[in-house]
């Protein structure tokens, strides 16, 4: 089984331009991921020739407020256009919108149930613009308890029920290990329980957030359970580097080479 292995750009090489970062993942044979389109040259990122597999899907807004939900949906736009100049990578969302230290924008200790119907219509309008304009925008489950409190739909469990109410191919799951990990953990039975609706997986080790085999998690295991289960798309590493992020990369290869 051979999966499709990028890395976030935002998050190694880091004393180099972001352009850099990702010309140099793609000569070591990796696709790349970058999360704000806004603040970068996508013009040069695009003549790197590296396959770009996932950005920010929204610039601003959320899912509950109606006019946070507007807002949503026109930054998504904007980021379809903006992504057709990277080959069309999926576009990431999230349960509210983060500020710039990852913080949501409207914290919330529990939705209540308007709450869900009203993120379940958004996410419908959502899906409905990534099929007019033939995208997949994927929803990334998020932890609270370390990186994002106050988020509200952070969970796998939460991100899993959206995604399954809404039915549709242009909504996918952005299934974050490491997220999931500190707030969930079972991680071989999560990933079965939510590959049919997955579009990509993302991983770090914990605590730290740095690459695999750093941590507690043993990535080797659930390569294969990801392979038995016949997964093949992309496992993206979302992971600052311990030490030299050369190693760092070829530690999450040789962590996912099954």
């Amino acid at each position: 089984m051979t999966f499709t292995l990028a890395v976030c750009a935002e998050m190694v090489f880091l004393d180099r331009p972001i352009v850099d970062r990702a010309a140099e993942l793609h000569a070591r044979g990796f696709a790349v991921e970058i999360w704000d389109w806004t603040t970068k040259d996508l013009g040069a990122l695009a003549a790197t020739g590296a396959r770009f597999t996932s950005m920010t899907g929204y610039v601003r807004g959320e899912l509950v407020d109606p006019d946070g939900a507007e807002e949503l949906l026109r930054t998504a736009r904007e980021s379809i256009d903006a992504s057709r100049r990277l080959g069309a990578p999926n576009l990431n969302l999230h349960g509210t919108g983060l500020d710039p230290d990852g913080l949501p924008v409207r914290p919330v200790d529990e939705p209540t149930g308007p709450d869900w119907v009203a993120a379940v219509d958004t996410l419908r309008r959502v899906a409905d613009l990534g099929a007019e304009h033939d995208v997949v925008f994927t929803l990334e489950n998020l932890n609270t308890a370390v990186d994002h409190p106050g988020t509200p739909f952070a969970r796998a469990a939460d991100t899993l029920a959206l995604v399954r109410a809404v039915d549709s191919p242009c909504l996918r799951l952005n299934l974050d290990l490491y997220h999931a990990q500190i707030g969930e953990g079972n991680l071989v039975e999560l990933t079965r329980r939510c590959l049919p609706w997955v579009g990509e997986i993302q991983v770090a080790d914990v605590p730290g957030r740095r690459q695999p085999g750093t941590g507690e998690i043993h990535y080797p295991a659930v390569a294969r359970a990801l392979a038995e289960a016949g997964y093949d798309g992309v496992v993206g590493m979302e992971a600052f580097a311990a030490g030299d992020p050369v190693a760092a990369v070829d530690a999450f290869r040789a962590a996912f080479t099954v």
